[in-house]
Parts: structure tokens; sequence; C-alpha cells
């Protein structure tokens, strides 16, 4: 006898995942429910309820503020919602296959359309499906679809056609031809499962090329039954059996070849119980019992190998990837890259192929845990040694500060870049650079010991440098530049205007008088200013802020000239007259002889300072910037129009 056993016998993705969630969530709180079984094997579901798993036929049977587990086939709408209302923690272990269903369902209901379900009425599965429709039908077989499409009002209404993830291939192809045919609004999703598609394709081929054909699953699983219906078709001696029970030796084919599959339910360790029978009875030709055969078949992988695969799904926790294996593969969210502001979802999607490298294997649990930025990192290291050979510029993320600087990450690698090299201040904190990205030159590196330097400094200086040859090279008088308040003294401000500090003085910075520039300016302020002064020779530079249009003299002259009346400001006195304020930064004098239309004593006998008076503008003297005010003007032109 020799034995082939098909590699996609056992659990699916989908499957496993559901199991998987069942177990560690009845580890951690005790019990969980089961809306509906988990899954179709009725073995596997008494070994979870030993372990604190519950099956819940109805939403009665749990209690407000359980936690519940959704089975991998999916569940109507409704069901969440009952859920939510009684206060349940839902975890969710519908197969991602299935949700995507869901969504095509909910959808093309919304948009009006009859969802046609292509698979068996009934099974949990196309019962979860019809929850999301807003109108359905299911239609199982030729006969059924022949007798939808014969239905005249079926041929211009809008369709919408999806399949049971378990649908034969076979079936699903003639069914859909015969829809096309007859109906004209029309639209078709491909929803079977790959694995399923995989999984028959594999055990068509291995039926048409066996003797004897062994189909392990629960009787009430959809796929195992299709995989019983294909072998059937294809090979004379098949065996249906649930578990190592079932099968007598006396059934086997001693002389030939057997061919072993298993549906998507079956659990690894029934697989193994039927192997192990099996090996206790028979000898396979060329010397090796079925049982180590097998074992070689479930093989798995090896800790710090590298291997590629495909996101299933994306979860706030970890990342479910198929690696073309029995095991279940993870990745935490913490294994996916050193970047603290490294978006998941922006990142990773299903379907997207992915490279990792194993870190732990599960035998027992059936699982993988791999990481994603260990094999960045393995990249990473051949990138930084480069760049630190080239001289290259590195971009990374700065993760976290420490005593002596601060720690960045660069193609999943780790670099310290000492306080000295940060480019900040002494005055100022390194905590700024947290979660920022920086540019820095690799200045030391060593692999043996895992350790890399950078300095951001370096970078700094070049680009400074570099500014500063470009604005020597072409500046002049007159051009303008936008810079930063670098520092402030008694006399003035220091600005960088790229590469190269100018100073603006004090008188510079107001039209009006001020006592120190932080009346104007703070450090760190970015500012619009102007060259008013170059030595090339000394390498210094003057620099402009106030602006011409902002003189207060020039505003006063766009507003006013000689006989007109202004609304001014007493400011002070003197023995002469008073000063008063016609426009912010410009004053002009009333003298005590244009204060009254009679002799006074002094200018406060007759006002106040802070008070608002109209006076005539008599002079402007714009050589010495000048304005004479009169208040007596006023008055006596008052009274010759009171005499008049």
């Amino acid at each position: 006898m020799s034995v082939t056993v098909a590699k996609t016998a056992g659990f699916c993705f989908g499957v496993r995942r559901a199991v998987d969630l069942a177990e560690q969530q009845a580890g951690k709180n005790g019990v969980i429910y089961a809306y509906g079984e988990i899954i179709h094997n009725m073995h596997e579901i008494r070994r979870l309820e030993e372990r604190g798993v519950r099956t819940a036929h109805t939403l009665e049977e749990i209690p407000d503020g359980a936690k519940v587990l959704i089975r991998a086939h999916g569940v109507p709408r409704t069901v969440y919602d009952t859920l939510a209302a009684k206060n349940c923690e839902v975890f969710d272990a519908t197969c991602p296959f299935v949700q995507k269903i869901h969504r095509i369902a909910d959808r093309e209901s919304r948009d009006g359309r009859l969802i046609v379900i292509l698979g068996s009425a009934g099974h949990p599965e196309v019962v979860g499906i019809q929850g999301w429709c807003g109108e359905s039908v299911v239609l199982e077989g030729e006969e059924q679809v022949r007798a939808f499409t014969e239905r005249s009002e079926m041929v211009d209404r809008p369709l919408a056609v999806v399949a049971q993830t378990t649908v034969n291939r076979a079936i699903w192809n003639i069914s859909v031809g015969l829809i096309k045919k007859r109906c004209t609004n029309l639209k078709i999703f491909d929803t079977i499962c790959k694995a399923t598609d995989e999984r028959q394709s594999e055990a068509r081929l291995l039926a048409g090329a066996s003797d004897q054909m062994i189909v392990i699953g629960d009787k009430k699983s959809s796929n195992t039954k299709r995989l019983y219906e294909i072998s059937r078709s294809l090979c004379k001696n098949v065996l249906y059996i649930e578990d190592a029970a079932e099968l007598t030796t006396q059934e086997l084919c001693r002389d030939g070849r057997v061919g072993i599959t298993a549906g998507a339910s079956t659990p690894a360790w029934i697989i193994k119980e039927v192997s192990n029978m099996m090996s206790e009875e028979t000898k396979i030709e060329n010397g090796e019992d079925f049982a180590a055969m097998l074992e070689e078949s479930f093989k798995t992988l090896n800790t710090g190998e590298k291997v590629t695969g495909t996101v299933v799904a994306v979860s706030t926790t970890d990342v479910q990837v198929d690696l073309g294996v029995k095991h279940t593969a993870y990745i935490p969210v913490s294994e996916l890259s050193d970047d603290p502001n490294y978006d998941v979802a922006a990142n990773i999607h299903p379907g997207d192929e992915i490279e990792a490298v194993v870190v732990r294997v599960n035998d027992g649990e059936g699982t993988v845990t791999l990481s994603k930025k260990r094999v960045d990192q393995l990249k990473g290291w051949e990138t930084i040694e480069k760049a630190h050979e080239e001289h290259a510029v590195v971009e990374g993320t700065i993760v976290e500060e420490n005593r002596g600087g601060v720690v960045a990450t660069a193609f999943g690698v780790r670099v310290f870049i000492p306080a000295s090299q940060t480019g900040v201040p002494k005055d100022q904190p390194m905590s700024q650079l947290v979660k920022t990205k920086q540019s820095f030159y690799i200045t030391e590196i060593n692999r043996q010991r895992k350790r890399v330097v950078g300095s951001i400094r370096q970078i700094q200086q070049e680009a400074r440098k570099a500014a500063a040859e470009q604005i020597w090279s072409t500046i002049e008088v007159g051009n303008e530049y936008e810079g930063t308040v670098k520092s402030l003294t008694s006399y003035g401000a220091f600005v960088d205007i790229g590469g190269v500090d100018g100073m603006v003085h004090i008188s510079e910075l107001s039209w009006g008088r001020i006592k120190h520039p932080s009346e104007v300016v703070n450090v760190g302020d970015k500012v619009k200013v102007f060259v008013i002064g170059l030595d090339k020779e000394n390498k210094k530079i003057s620099l402009g802020y106030k602006r011409e249009e902002d003189n207060p003299w020039n505003v006063f002259k766009s507003k006013y000239g000689v006989g007109d009346v202004a609304e001014v400001k007493i400011l002070k006195f003197m023995p002469f007259g008073a000063f008063a304020e016609i426009v912010p930064g410009v004053d002009g004098l009333i003298h005590i002889s244009q204060i009254a239309d009679h002799r006074i004593a002094k200018p406060e006998d007759v006002l106040e300072v802070g008070q608002q008076v109209e006076a005539k503008i008599i002079d402007i003297n714009d050589e010495k910037k000048k304005v004479s005010l009169s208040i007596r003007a006023l008055l006596v032109a008052d009274d010759e129009y009171d005499e008049e």
C-alpha cells in the first residue's frame, strides 16, 4: 500500500482562528458562550466545552453581560444588535471570507438588488449571509437554478449573485452560466474561498489517482461533504469517517494507492488518531509507518526561518497570515515595526504579501508567531552599513530619549544619537525630537555589538554651510528673507536668514520708541526682514524689520493735510503747550496760545491728560516731521458763526 495525504487536509485558516480565539478567551475568563456551533465538528466542540466554551443555540441561553464568541460561519446582523442590547462582550471569529460576503450582501441590498445565494439552505453560513440581505433567495444545484431563471420576472430584475464559501467550483460555473443566459441586470461575485478551491482541486486530483479515498470529517460539515462527493465521482472505493473509531482495518485497501483528505473543520488530532490506527495495523511499502509519514505532512516551521505569506485579516492586536501550512500564523502588532507612529491600517491590508521571521512555533495549539520587524532589521543592517560606507543620509524616527541622547529607528535598526549630535541647544529639551522624523549620518557601526551611532548635527552643519554659501553668493541690499529670531540683545535681534545670521538694530524694529527688542519679537519667531547694509569682507549683515508702509508719518500724511480737523488725544503738558496724538506714532503740538480763545497761565488749566479733543492742523513740517495744532482756531470759527 502507498499512502498520499492531501496537503490541504485539516483546519482552514478561518476555523483555526475561531478555535484559537475560543481557547484564548475561555482560558482568560473561565467561560465564554459560543453562539451556535463554532465549527462543524462535534469532537472538537466537546473538547472545547471541557475548556469552558459553552455552546448556546439560542440568544436566550446567553446571560446578559456574558462573553460571546461569534462562530466562524458568521451570523445575521440582528445577532450583533441583540448582543449589544444584552451588554455582552463580543469576540468575532467570523471567517474573513464570510465577512466579505456579508459586506457585499449589505451593499448590494441597499442598491435594490435581490441577493441570489448559491449554497445550502439552512446551513449556518447561508443563514448568516441572509441576515445581511434585504431580500434573498437560496439556490442549491442545477435544477433549482434553472427553475429560478425560467421565472419571467427575473429577466430584468436587478440581481447580485454570491456563493457559500464551500460551493463546488463546477456547480458554481454551471449555475452562473445558466443565470447569465436569462438575466440581464446582473452582478456576479465569486466568493468561493480560495482555500476551499484548493482543497477541492487537490481532492479531485488525489481521488483520480487513488484506488481508495479516506475522507475525514463531521457528517454535518458542508465542506467535508463536498470532498466526499468529489471523491465518489472519481474513485469507486471511498470511506467517509468522522474519527478513528469508524475505521476498520478490513475496509483498508492493502494493495494499491490510498488517498487521504480531511474537511476544513477536522482538527489535526483526529487526523493523527486515524494515522496512528493505520500505523499499528499496516506498514507502507517503503518501510515507513503511516504515522511517521503523516507527521511529515504536518511538518512545521523552524524558529528563525524566513517565510513569505498572505495577509488574511488585520485586527487591533495582530495580523493573521496564511503561510500555506497547517499552522495558523500571527504577527503581533508589536512585531510589525519599531516605528511608534506606524499605522497598521494604512500599511497592512488583507491580500498583501508579507515577509516575516518565525519567532515561536506552538505545535500543541497549531500556531506560529511571526515578526515582520526582524525581517526589516536584517535588511536594515545591510542598508545602514552601506549608508555608513557611502556617507549617505539616513532618515529615521526618534523613538525615545535617554540620559545620553536619543534613539532613532531606521530600516528596523536602532541608532543612538548622542546629545551633542542631536542639534538641540543645551538649554532646550531633547524630548521635542521624540516621535519626529529626522535625517542623520551614521558615524559609527559595530554589527557584532549591534551598536550604531548617528549624528543629526552633521546634517544640520552641512545644510547650514550650503545655505550660507548660497546666501553670500546672491545677497544684495534690498533682498527680502524669511528668517528665525535666534537671540536678543539690548541693542537688537539676531535673525537666521537661512544659514547666515544678520542683525536688526533696535531702531529698525519699530517706528515707535521701544526699550528692548522683546517688546516686538521673541526667540523662535518667524519674521520677514530685508537687507539694509552689507559687509561681505567681515561677513556682517544689517537687516531691517519695520516697513515703510507702516511708517506712522506716511499713515498720517495719507489721512490729513493742513486745514483738516482731527480728533486728538492729549498726551502730556509742557510750559509752552500740550502734545497730542493724532495717529499712533505721530504727535502734534498745541501751543499754549492755541489752546483757548483767552489767555491761560498753563495748559492743564484747560486740558487733561487722556482727554479727546478736536483740533485743527495749522502747519505740517515734512522735513522735521512736526505738526502744529490749534483748538483756538475752531473756537474762533464757532464764535464768528454765532455772530452771523
